[in-house]
């Protein structure tokens, strides 16, 4: 679509061909996006962009770009005010609405001209502006990305042009994964009514499915999470399957996303934490209110953080935070959210748990439709500090280490002193243990991931069976409407018929006083002229003719009151006809009723189930943490037994030491007596002036000299053999010692 990083610089006349190709696509296609307008729209800034190409494209002074970068909020808002009054002068004047008209569609072409020349520059550029231009490019990611650079510079702001795991992911989609049939589930409940994704076998939901399956496989420990189906949807918007696995790949490494989407949802607590604390800190009296109706935060922030905002806003105000999020990360979350709060402030205080929650499902999400720049301008009002939030995470991090100490304090009688003993210690016990807990509490998470995705299914089952109770009782039956249209089709040709034979009746009524009239004119002078029984004959036909007349009246009177009791026949036909349709309906939203009782009876046995394994889970626990700490006593005793050895053979060698020393100062003090004695021997012989036998050098040649007394002869003899005898076996025993 452009130039990479790295790669040749290219034209902004291939980069519109480039998007011409890709918008001929259906899978990238936006809401309310025609083809036809595309093209016609991209024909036509090719053909204007061309030209300036070597006028201002290849410009190499930067001033031009900055000056273009800042008067396009100007010009967009004079064009906007142009085109409204063109369109209030063109029902007054069509010569002044054709010059205000082409005024303003000139003013659009050319600051459309400057957004695409201002925007190719910087995706050919893109070093260069991360380098030395970073403030400006961060201003005009702010101010919106324009819909065809999205896909490109997307990819270059996080980084995934071009990844090693692009290769992989055909390979990927051959294999199966265990989240596959997760996967199918929540499909249809991701952007339900977008064209693209909509329909079981659409191409949307395909692709989709394949770069859910296909991250599932690379990242394992995350697997599927259902927020993230939305974000990989608005990037499937945007680009083909494989750009938006890369990108997908690299958020979740590098924007926090999984930490967020792993089981236990550690991130996610944390950034509740620090968004509570913003609010406590900013907000504070209507954080005092939530607390009061117990409106929770994770009750409405949740879906804020997994979703970014995807399935609480409108796709165009949206995909704005989503610009400025794959540049500025998690903090344009969190100064969003606060900014809605701060604009909703006044009306959320005077309402209760449900129609804040009402507020916030039906009010909050339409407020900035027509204007996304004003909340992107109120969101950059809001105060936030990143050293604050680090420390906010330490904090959060401190408080969890503490709360897992004294969980493992209660649950095993683990004190903090012996805890911080297993985990210096060498023992290869406590290191087994240390990561059955581990295995445990994992499983704990998900037993409780999977308790909290069975509570929701139940209220949202809940909150459905209501809604069709409302639908179904303001919305009337079509086959019961069929059937009224059909009763009332025959009551009006029974209507018809009586009226027919009524009007015939009044006819015949009509001749008869007609027939009357001309008998009385007739016979009424001349009665005196005829015979009496002449007038007998006219007095009988006089009575006669009164006859028939009240005869035709009476049979009017009669086919009055058959109208009436057919039109009655007809009314209580109908009323027992709609008591009949009530009465089905009440049938069938008791049986209705019914299978809704016995699926949340269901929901209720599985998690009575799961609290089942939940507890045989703490008690298996418990057992082999009782069976380990039983283990750890048996060694700890058998640890003890070899010090005590160790102890004593240390005092018997230091016994053994001792009597060495003593054996060798007795031996040394003998040795030292003897050489006294030989040393008196000594004197006596020299001051009595004879000869010594030299016994120690065992010399023969010097004949022995007679004492005078045999008595000090025998003590010099004596003296010198213990010396030549005593001394070495001294030695000896000194040396085994």
């Amino acid at each position: 679509m452009s130039a990479y990083p790295g790669q040749t610089r290219t034209t902004l006349g291939q980069l519109c061909t480039a998007l011409w190709d890709s918008q001929s696509r259906p899978d990238v296609m936006q809401p309310g996006f025609e083809p036809g307008t595309a093209v016609t729209t991209l024909a036509l800034r090719c053909s204007v962009l061309d030209p300036l190409i070597n006028r201002q494209v290849q410009s190499s002074d930067p001033t031009v770009l900055q000056h273009i970068a800042m008067r396009l909020p100007g010009q967009l808002l004079e064009a906007d005010s142009k085109s409204m009054r063109s369109m209030s002068g063109s029902r007054r004047n069509s010569g002044s609405s054709l010059v205000s008209s082409s005024s303003a569609s000139s003013n659009l072409s050319h600051l459309e001209e400057d957004t695409w020349i201002l925007w190719g520059r910087i995706v050919n550029e893109w070093d260069e502006w991360r380098r030395k231009k970073d403030k400006l490019l961060k201003e005009l990611i702010r101010k919106g990305i324009p819909h065809h650079f999205r896909a490109i510079v997307w990819q270059l702001l996080g980084n995934a042009t071009d990844m090693p795991v692009k290769n992989q992911y055909s390979e990927l989609l051959k294999m199966s994964s265990p989240c596959e049939k997760l996967i199918r589930r929540d499909i249809a409940r991701t952007y339900p009514e977008h064209e693209f994704f909509k329909g079981q076998d659409s191409l949307g939901q395909e692709v989709l499915f394949n770069v859910m399956k296909a991250y599932s496989l690379v990242d394992r420990e995350v697997g599927y999470c259902q927020g993230s189906a939305f974000i990989v949807g608005l990037l499937l918007m945007q680009m083909p399957e494989e750009e938006a696995f890369c990108v997908f790949v690299r958020l979740m490494q590098e924007y926090r996303l999984r930490e967020l989407f792993k089981p236990t949802m550690a991130e996610l607590g944390l950034c509740i934490y620090q968004f509570e604390y913003l609010l406590q800190e900013q907000l504070p009296e209507l954080n005092v209110h939530f607390r009061s109706q117990s409106f929770h935060t994770s009750m409405y922030a949740s879906s804020w953080f997994l979703t970014l905002f995807l399935t609480f806003l409108p796709m165009p105000v949206a995909t704005r935070i989503f610009d400025i999020f794959m540049y500025e990360g998690l903090e344009i979350i969190f100064r969003v959210g606060m900014a809605i709060l701060q604009y909703n402030q006044t009306d959320l205080i005077q309402l209760d748990m449900e129609g804040m929650s009402q507020h916030f499902q039906k009010v909050i999400p339409h407020q900035f439709d027509s204007c996304p720049d004003k909340l992107i301008l109120r969101a950059y009002q809001v105060k936030y500090n990143p050293k604050r939030m680090k420390k906010l995470e330490k904090e959060y991090t401190t408080i969890k280490n503490k709360e897992m100490e004294e969980q493992i304090e209660i649950k095993f009688g683990i004190g903090p002193s012996m805890l911080s003993q297993f985990i210096i210690g060498p023992c290869v016990v406590s290191q087994y243990t240390e990561l059955f807990v581990t295995g445990l509490q994992t499983q704990l998470e998900q037993s409780r991931l999977q308790e909290a995705e069975l509570l929701g299914a139940l209220k949202e089952m809940q909150d459905k069976v209501l809604d069709i109770e409302k639908r179904s009782s303001s919305l009337p039956d079509e086959n019961n409407v069929a059937q009224l249209q059909d009763e009332l089709k025959l009551v009006k040709l029974r209507e018809l018929e009586t009226l027919h034979s009524f009007r015939e009746m009044q006819d015949t009524v009509t001749e008869l006083n007609q027939r009357w009239q001309v008998h009385m004119s007739k016979g009424g002078g001349g009665h005196w002229k005829e015979s009496p029984k002449k007038n007998a004959l006219n007095e009988l036909q006089d009575k006669l003719m009164g006859v028939r007349l009240r005869e035709a009246q009476a049979q009017a009177e009669l086919k009055e009151v058959k109208l009436k009791a057919i039109q009655l026949e007809s009314q209580n036909q109908i009323h027992s006809k709609l008591i009949g349709r009530h009465e089905v309906e009440s049938a069938a939203m008791q049986e209705r009723l019914q299978q809704l009782a016995g699926q949340n009876k269901g929901l209720q046995a599985q998690l009575t189930e799961m609290k089942r394994k939940q507890a045989e889970l703490d008690c298996k626990s418990k057992e082999e943490v009782m069976a380990v700490r039983l283990r750890e006593a048996d060694s700890m005793a058998a640890m003890a037994e070899l010090r005590q050895k160790i102890a004593e053979l240390e005092i018997q060698k230091e016994e053994g030491l001792i009597q060495g020393q003593l054996n060798h100062s007795d031996s040394r003090q003998y040795i030292t007596q003897l050489r006294d004695q030989i040393g008196e021997l000594k004197n006596e012989i020299h001051y009595s002036g004879l000869p010594l036998y030299d016994i120690s050098n065992h010399r023969t040649d010097v004949p022995p000299y007679p004492f005078k007394t045999p008595g000090l002869r025998k003590r010099a003899t004596n003296a010198c053999e213990n010396e030549t005898t005593l001394i070495p076996t001294c030695l000896k025993t000194h040396t085994q010692t």
